[in-house]
């Protein structure tokens, strides 16, 4: 039994990874894979990657490709979600801000550097005209965090998940104003060099598991209701979700992914755009 670390955010999206390993997929082929949450997002899949705690990550595209820029010895496997990540754009319930041109010049909170939160706020800022120069952030780890960070006033407004963030927005905790979508398809299958380099057969077999789950993934009974329910959020929400996301089964084409250079380049954020096959298995 060949053991495998994968990693991702602990949100419906990867459904499909732990129906897979509960089913006993996996196993069947030999594959003991291991799967742990990664509620901090993807700055901290990053550098988990990076350290080799991890051998595998569902993880955003944007902050994937930052990192592999910089040197993270990592390639992405295939696209995983092939439509955009839904930004919500969140405020504390108290708070004085009430349109999404009120927040120039605040304070953006961001689970980490790096991270989805941290480069889609400059993607939003782009998109709002303002001056990316003054863009402030306060790091909070994780939603968590967020809620303490808007409550207390450290930051005054929070990115993240749009579906993920709704119970907060119903509970009276965050005020939602509005969304920012991913320009590109949002979460990717990525891995590290090195295990790549030493399991072709072995990621072969996963993605063919994972893929025909993926396939078939919509189709599921009542999957609705099972996410509600697993991920506490209303079925009329789920039910949204599900209309707009697709799971993909190929390769992130590398029109796609220069895109996301280009788009991180002229923001500033990443020193380069590096060939496709860097990048890309």
């Amino acid at each position: 039994m060949k053991t495998v670390k994968i990693i991702g955010v602990p949100e419906h999206f990867n459904l499909p990874w732990h129906l897979a390993i509960d089913e006993g997929a996996f196993r069947e082929r030999g594959l003991d894979l291991v799967w742990t949450d990664v509620p901090e997002g993807t700055g901290r899949m990053c550098n988990l990657l990076k350290d080799n705690e991890a051998d595998l990550a569902i993880i955003l595209t944007e902050g994937i490709v930052k990192s592999i820029t910089e040197g993270n010895k990592a390639k992405i496997i295939q696209e995983y979600i092939a439509s955009p990540l839904l930004w919500g754009i969140h405020v504390d319930t108290n708070s004085s801000l009430k349109d999404l041109k009120d927040l120039e010049n605040t304070t953006a909170a961001i689970s980490r550097f790096g991270s989805g939160s941290h480069l889609m706020a400059y993607v939003h800022a782009k998109q709002m005209g303002w001056d990316l120069e003054n863009l402030k952030f306060n790091l909070v780890n994780n939603l968590e965090g967020a809620v303490q960070s808007l409550s207390t006033g450290n930051a005054d407004y929070f990115m993240w998940e749009h579906f993920t963030t709704k119970p907060l927005v119903d509970g009276g905790i965050f005020r939602h104003l509005g969304d920012c979508p991913t320009p590109w398809p949002c979460f990717v299958l990525a891995g590290t060099t090195s295990f790549i380099a030493k399991n072709g057969n072995l990621i072969a077999h996963i993605r063919e598991i994972i893929n025909t789950y993926t396939v078939e993934f919509k189709q599921i009974p009542s999957i609705d209701r099972t996410l509600a329910h697993r991920y506490k959020q209303k079925l009329e929400d789920i039910q949204e979700w599900l209309q707009l996301t697709q799971w993909s089964q190929k390769q992130l084409s590398e029109h796609t992914l220069l895109k996301v250079q280009d788009t991180l380049n002229e923001l500033n954020l990443i020193d380069q755009i590096i060939p496709a096959d860097h990048i890309l298995t």
